[in-house]
């Protein structure tokens, strides 16, 4: 909704909903919809360990907000 608004934005998934992600991509018309993926889980992860999996997709977090959704 963001970026159909021109609000660069940028979806982060666990690995295990890749399937589920691009489903619903499409159902919302968006095929080639790019979301970033880490490993999942992460609701088990201590807050350094989140936050080191954070700071490791943060520069996919800033190329895909620079770059937009047709990058």
């Amino acid at each position: 909704m963001f970026e159909q608004q021109g609000v660069p934005s940028a979806s982060i998934i666990t690995h295990l909903f890749v399937p589920t992600g691009k489903a619903m991509a499409r159902t919302w018309g968006l095929s080639e919809f790019r979301f970033l993926v880490m490993q999942h889980p992460i609701a088990n992860l201590t807050d350094a360990e989140l936050d080191q999996r954070a700071a490791a997709i943060t520069p996919e977090v800033v190329q895909l907000l620079l770059e937009g959704q047709v990058g």
